[in-house]
């Protein structure tokens, strides 16, 4: 059922909604690995791929404070593997740069660019991440009026100040706004309990499990929703 106030902007997740995330993870951190074997052998030898997994989450657990910031947590733990190994820790920055270049090559799922591009023509659609895309590495940009990451907005979803934070950017009330993603506790129920109207993209055809709050959309992938959505959406007005 349409929600009575009418959608008048999109809020929307990016890894695992429009694209599957593992697979651009799984080449940077190879990426990042054979780049080491390269510049700083004695770390690529001590810290292969799985290695350097778990001191990541080690040293997350170390500083509780960067669990909203995904970037500074890889930064981190480049610059401890290379010190570590007693090889440069300035090269951290130049190691890094290469596995953000792997994690930003992204396949988006089957008709995600056209459904994206259909509804950035009718909604003002700003991204809402926990993650550390980059939209104009992957050439998406021109979709969006902002990105907003958890890393700068020093919360990750489900916090609601990052929804209401891109609310006000959008100009729009929460009840105003459609958060979409893939996450049922990260953005279906971080945005109900921010006041967002909220669309589950559900691939795995999962059953609905949260009993407390049902989302305004479960759909099997984006077109789907662009479907509903433009079938029954007014103009939007201007913010």
């Amino acid at each position: 059922m349409l929600p009575a106030v009418p959608i008048r902007a999109i809020t929307l997740d990016l890894d695992d909604t429009l694209w599957p995330i593992w697979p651009a993870i799984v080449r940077a951190e190879q990426a990042l690995h054979d780049w080491l074997a390269q510049r700083a052998p004695r770390t690529a030898q001590r810290y292969p791929v799985l290695t350097m997994r778990a001191v990541r989450a080690g040293l997350l657990e170390q500083h509780p404070e960067l669990t909203h910031d995904f970037a500074a947590q890889r930064r981190l733990t480049i610059a401890h593997a290379l010190r570590d190994s007693g090889e440069d820790d300035a090269l951290a920055e130049a190691a890094f740069e290469v596995f953000c270049v792997e994690r930003n090559r992204v396949d988006l799922f089957p008709g995600a660019s056209d459904a994206l591009a259909r509804l950035a023509r009718r909604f003002p659609i700003a991204a809402l991440t926990n993650g550390s895309a980059d939209l104009a590495r992957i050439g998406i940009e021109q979709h969006f009026v902002f990105q907003l990451g958890a890393h700068e907005h020093g919360a990750a979803k489900p916090d609601a100040s990052i929804f209401h934070a891109a609310c006000e950017r959008l100009g729009m009330a929460p009840e105003q706004v459609l958060h979409v993603g893939d996450d049922p506790q990260l953005d279906v129920l971080g945005a109900h309990h921010a006041g967002l109207r909220s669309a589950w993209i559900n691939r795995s055809a999962s059953a609905w499990s949260e009993h407390r709050i049902t989302p305004d959309f479960i759909v099997s992938d984006l077109t789907e929703l662009a479907d509903q959505l433009l079938a029954h959406s007014e103009e939007p007005s201007t913010p």
